[in-house]
């Protein structure tokens, strides 16, 4: 899977300027395989995912960072597309949508809009907003380092693109793109036992490491807070004497 998902990184539209694989202790030739498509192997000894991911965000030297997981498929217009979208300085997160690429063809579609759907709706409840889904999506790494140190990275029980969405959802609003989708794997229907012992959760966990500090209703006022203060900053600056 992993190969596969390298070799529709190197066949991209618009090539990305570096390509990194995290090593998070593993036991086959991932590490190999990613070294011989070019990509750029970092190592992370803490185990668990939100571990693995933040050291290959801080390890990212881009002005932007995209996201994708090792069983994706990306098409080929996918780094030119979610680039395109930063364009717009406004933006400093995205998250895109995503197709099943195996698995019964009639069940595809509609076990893929309850797999995102349900996490959208439950993530939304929590966090207030829209999101991040981390097959597919991307920050500007300005953005990361400025949460960078409050992600909860030493726990590898957290959903870690839930974890990151309470962090830069604080700061920034998440902007949802519709194409490209990245084709995924639907591994995550074929064992139920992982899906309910492991992946809900570690939902709930994400949320419970936040709230209550961060309920949708306090961080909704820290956000209205800070924008009075930065208004009141730069009215202040526009009438100081020079």
């Amino acid at each position: 899977m992993l190969r596969r998902c390298l070799q529709a990184l190197a066949a991209q539209t618009r090539r990305p300027d570096e390509i990194i694989v995290v090593d998070n202790g593993s036991r086959d030739t991932s590490a190999s395989v990613a070294r011989e498509a070019g990509a750029r192997v970092v190592a992370c000894a803490m185990p668990g995912i939100p571990a693995a991911a933040a050291a290959g965000y801080d390890a990212a030297t881009g002005g932007l960072i995209l996201r994708l997981d090792a069983d994706c498929v990306p098409p080929s217009d996918w780094v030119e597309a979610m680039t395109r979208v930063f364009d717009d300085p406004e933006v400093a997160a995205v998250t895109g949508a995503a197709r099943f690429i195996d698995g019964p063809p009639a069940l595809r579609a509609p076990l893929l809009a309850a797999y995102l759907g349900s996490y959208t709706a439950a993530s939304a409840l929590a966090l207030g907003h829209r999101p991040l889904f981390g097959s597919n999506m991307g920050f500007r790494r300005e953005a990361w380092r400025r949460v960078s140190a409050r992600v909860h990275r030493d726990d590898p029980e957290i959903h870690d693109d839930f974890d990151l969405s309470f962090h830069l959802g604080e700061h920034h609003r998440i902007r949802r793109v519709g194409h490209p989708a990245v084709g995924m794997s639907m591994r995550p229907f074929r064992d139920r036992r992982d899906f309910l012992l492991r992946r809900v959760p570690r939902g709930f966990r994400t949320v419970f490491r936040h709230w209550p500090d961060d309920l949708p209703p306090v961080r909704c006022t820290r956000r209205a807070l800070r924008t009075v203060r930065g208004r009141a900053r730069r009215r202040a600056r526009a009438g100081a004497p020079t």
